[in-house]
């Protein structure tokens, strides 16, 4: 039987890597989505075009208890299980220190961290239950020792996610394992727009502080969670893997 993997913001950016990498290795996927509808819907023809797996998609505001707990119910009723759990859905806002206000900050922190809270402990019972699951939370190297008052927020619900993680696997062994992964710059079209407009200056700049002399490509992030989904893992939990290329 396949495993099924639930991915939460896993329509666009490195969500949808992340649900293609799956697909292509033959799990069921169950795909959230809140704003970017269009991106979800073409996912779904391109999984269903290439790969010979099932897909639901989902729309899912992690800021809507609700809404999570009824999307959790119907990926279970659709596919009876959830084996693995991945945690990527995440909003930031790149602003002047000054410019941040509160309603950012507490939103920030609601999709990031609570809705994250919530969604995890409403597939965890589950998981639980058949005393079988893995929950992948992905972080980021800024939750360590990165400060940018640009990111605050982000920054602090991304340190907030490693500690949920720690206490997620605790309250979960012995049968689910809980790891979260802490990825540098990736090499996105967000990022490459980016650098675009700062004259091509800001990838090789920031590059120059990362020993490996590069940004992730999304395969490297990918492979790592794969590796966490799959049975070669079993033995790791509750661990913080740094996915940087030695950023210092």
């Amino acid at each position: 039987m396949r495993k099924v993997v639930f991915i939460t913001g896993g329509a666009s950016g490195l969500g949808k890597h992340l649900s293609l990498s799956f697909a292509n290795e033959g799990y069921n996927l169950v795909v959230t989505y809140n704003n970017s509808k269009d991106d979800a819907e073409k996912l779904k023809n391109i999984i269903n075009d290439k790969y010979k797996v099932d897909v639901l998609i989902l729309k899912c505001d992690l800021a809507n208890e609700e809404m999570i707990c009824e999307c959790v119910d119907k990926a279970i009723k659709y596919f009876k299980k959830i084996d693995i759990l991945v945690n990527n859905a995440a909003v930031e806002y790149n602003l002047e220190f000054s410019d941040k206000t509160k309603e950012m900050f507490m939103h920030t922190l609601e999709i990031n961290l609570v809705g994250t809270f919530l969604i995890s402990r409403k597939i965890a019972e589950e998981m639980y239950n058949n005393k079988s699951g893995k929950i992948i939370n992905i972080s980021s190297n800024n939750a360590f020792d990165k400060f940018d008052p640009t990111t605050l927020e982000y920054d602090a619900s991304k340190a907030a996610l490693i500690s949920m993680t720690h206490n997620f696997a605790k309250q979960y062994a012995p049968y689910i394992n809980v790891n979260a992964i802490a990825p540098g710059w990736i090499m996105t079209d967000k990022i490459l727009k980016l650098d675009e407009s700062l004259d091509n200056k800001f990838i090789s700049s920031e590059s120059k502080n990362i020993l490996l002399n590069r940004f992730a490509t999304m395969d490297d992030i990918a492979n790592l969670v794969l590796f966490l989904a799959s049975d070669k893992s079993s033995y790791i939990n509750n661990e913080v893997i740094k996915i940087d290329g030695g950023t210092y």
